[in-house]
């Protein structure tokens, strides 16, 4: 048999290890080398930042507090809680506006993005986090996977949801539990192909559109959704939702955005970062 058909291709060579002062205990167990980033969008959320503050893990590397101009002492809390912490002063409005303000300030090789109002909970972050390190571009939270959950769905959102994420999987073949949830995690390097250009609530829902679009790897991880602490919610169900719909009807009309090329070969878990 002629060499040339038994030979294999060789193998694209594996990043070196980081050096073991590089890696973050998540727990006993399990440690990462990449940093991670959380973005909270916030506007008079003052009473509510110590409730969510408190759920955030101590391993994490740079919190990005976007002020969307608060006539209350957020900032003053934020900073008062963690003193580390940085501020972003939002200079458009809506939701979409301020992450896209926070990632951009990110300095981390992951970033998440969580609800101020408490509805979010941090001790989840883990979960995002591990999916990222072992394989996922884009890992997004779901209310309706076995161990989701929520106590604020009321019957409109709950059948919005439904039906625009049924729309989403039909148009981009995707197999999406929650398209309108606030609680997603991603590679920082992947931050071009989101391009975030949206200002409200529909932000989420252009995330994980151009997502699919990209050909990122992605996975959902079970998340529950708590009641706003303090304060009333900025959300309309149907307004927003009208929002959404365009949103979905203008990203399938536009050029399709180019797919990542796909991998030779898998990225074994310690060469995204994790021991």
């Amino acid at each position: 048999m002629s060499p040339d058909i038994t030979k294999q291709p060789a193998k694209p060579p594996l990043r070196s290890m980081p050096p073991i002062e590089r890696f973050t205990p998540l727990t006993p167990h399990v440690a990462i080398s990449p940093t991670v980033s959380v973005v909270v969008p916030a506007m008079n959320e003052a009473e509510n930042l110590p409730h969510v503050f408190a759920t955030l893990p101590q391993w994490i590397d740079e919190i990005v507090l976007v002020d969307g101009n608060s006539v209350d002492d957020t900032v003053a809390v934020a900073k008062r809680l963690r003193p580390n912490v940085r501020v972003v002063t939002q200079t458009g409005k809506g939701k979409g506006d301020a992450l896209a303000a926070g990632f951009a300030a990110c300095t981390s090789d992951i970033i998440v993005m969580i609800d101020a109002d408490g509805s979010t909970d941090g001790r989840e972050i883990i979960q995002f986090v591990g999916a990222l390190v072992t394989g996922a571009d884009f890992v997004k939270g779901s209310r309706y996977a076995a161990g989701g959950g929520s106590d604020d769905l009321t019957f409109t959102r709950t059948f919005g949801n439904k039906v625009l994420t049924g729309l989403v999987n039909m148009i981009y073949g995707t197999q999406y539990s929650d398209l309108c949830y606030g609680y997603n995690a991603f590679w920082a390097r992947h931050l071009d192909a989101l391009n975030i250009d949206c200002t409200g609530f529909e932000v989420e829902t252009l995330m994980n559109i151009r997502a699919a679009k990209a050909g990122l790897k992605i996975q959902e991880v079970p998340s529950h959704e708590r009641c706003r602490i303090h304060g009333e919610s900025n959300l309309h169900a149907v307004r927003d939702g009208i929002r959404v719909l365009k949103t979905i009807i203008r990203e399938w009309r536009a050029k399709p955005t180019t797919l990542l090329p796909e991998p030779q070969t898998a990225t074994p878990a310690a060469d995204q970062g994790a021991a």
